[in-house]
């Protein structure tokens, strides 16, 4: 079993989001798209703002191979609610790196963020993380039909949350 470190995201990991967001089970099974540059996430990873975007990484060997970010709402009345996004490197997809990300984000935001509600947007048919999301409480609360646009074709999208136990 690989050593997994998570920690923050910082701006110098703009090369390695930009990998990992390049490869096609990553952005088949999100919302991102293909072919975004390292600048791309330099912009991005600069411009959280930590009162509101808490981003974590994976690394395995030294190496960024997963990324997990909370984005709390900026609306005063939802400041409890907060989306989650998550993707890991093809290579390492099935070794326990989504794991360690959602169990560090799961209990950053119970016990440090007060977080009371997470959301999530999931593909029906991917399975595993269906799966990985239900092991830390999330439950399938609606489907948005024809909400994404992959691959050619309009596919459903699946709302999941979690309330804080």
């Amino acid at each position: 079993m690989d050593q997994i470190k998570i920690r923050m995201a910082r701006p110098s990991d703009a090369e390695a989001f930009a990998e990992i967001l390049a490869q096609p089970a990553v952005y088949y099974n999100t919302l991102q798209l293909p072919h975004t540059t390292p600048e791309v996430w330099r912009k991005r990873l600069e411009a959280n703002d930590p009162k509101y975007d808490y981003l974590l990484v994976a690394e395995v060997d030294g190496r960024v191979v997963g990324s997990l970010g909370l984005h709390r709402s900026r609306n005063p009345r939802t400041l409890h609610v907060a989306t989650l996004g998550m993707s890991v490197h093809d290579a390492y997809q099935g070794r326990g790196i989504g794991k360690a990300l959602m169990a560090a984000a799961i209990d950053a935001a119970d016990r440090w963020l007060n977080i009371l509600r997470i959301e999530l947007e999931v593909y029906p048919d991917n399975e595993r993380a269906i799966k990985l999301y239900e092991s830390f409480g999330f439950a399938v609360e609606g489907r948005k039909r024809m909400a994404a646009f992959r691959d050619g074709q309009y596919v459903d999208l699946l709302v999941m949350g979690r309330i804080r136990p």
